[in-house]
């Protein structure tokens, strides 16, 4: 399978960071949520993920396993965020509107909403403007996340809403309908659409006081290998501000 990427839109970036300016924060959401994570789109996948709010700081912890596991030969990386400002809930095939058998990225977006922070890796933003960053995403079929970071008020509110929804998205083609690598991005034409499309999903619930076991001890994360090759998850952003994308180029090779 050749694949040939390119980054681009310089006004998409600049519209993530204006998204992540804003007043000061509140510490209204203090305490503790969590969720299951469940496969949407047949990726075969599962996870759970907890965050602990104190004042405004934030751990968040995330395992999630199954996942497409390369591109290009490199871990495939997937963009992992809380979004935020929609129903809070997660989409179910009734979200495929137009019946390809996919739920795109677009069709998925009135139930979960745009990214609210953005689950990078390290001192990377944890803002919307790190949503497009690959070279910051976990990578591979496993990853143990866990951050411990300032959590921005758009997130702050969601929870304390109770519309936050974790969503960790890329799509191995090889498990989906045949529209994953024969149909466009619902996003950018150029596009393949299991590259833009959500693998797992789970609505963030107020858990009990104490919180629960995460069974990660160490700020570890697997993945986060050299990807700047990689820029697909660009266009994953583009649900949250519109315009923007970055460009996927497939063909398949004969007999796939």
């Amino acid at each position: 399978m050749n694949k040939k990427i390119l980054l681009f839109s310089p006004a998409l970036a600049l519209g993530l960071v204006a998204l992540s300016a804003g007043p000061a924060m509140a510490d209204h959401a203090s305490g503790s949520y969590g969720t299951s994570l469940d496969a949407i789109n047949n990726s075969g996948a599962s996870g759970e993920v907890w965050v602990e709010v104190d004042g405004t700081m934030a751990t968040v912890t995330l395992n999630a396993s199954g996942l497409a596991e390369t591109f290009n030969g490199s871990p495939y990386p997937h963009v992992q965020h809380i979004h935020v400002g929609a129903q809070g809930t997660c989409p179910d095939m009734s979200a495929d509107t137009n019946g390809d058998g996919i739920i795109s990225t677009t069709e998925g977006a009135p139930f979960y909403g745009g990214i609210g922070t953005t689950l990078s890796l390290g001192d990377a933003g944890k803002g919307p403007e790190t949503g497009v960053d690959l070279t910051v995403a976990p990578s591979g079929s496993t990853t143990q996340y866990k951050e411990t970071f300032e959590l921005n008020q758009e997130t702050q509110d969601a929870l304390e809403a109770g519309t936050a929804v974790v969503v960790v998205h890329g799509l191995d083609p090889a498990t989906q309908p045949e529209a994953g690598t024969s149909s466009p991005s619902d996003l950018v034409p150029e596009l393949p659409l299991a590259a833009t499309s959500p693998a797992l999903c789970g609505s963030l619930d107020v858990m009990p006081a104490g919180g629960a076991a995460t069974g990660v001890t160490t700020a570890e994360t697997t993945g986060g290998s050299d990807m700047g090759m990689l820029a697909l998850g660009g266009v994953l952003a583009a649900a949250a501000v519109g315009g923007g994308a970055l460009l996927v180029r497939r063909s398949a090779t004969a007999g796939r």
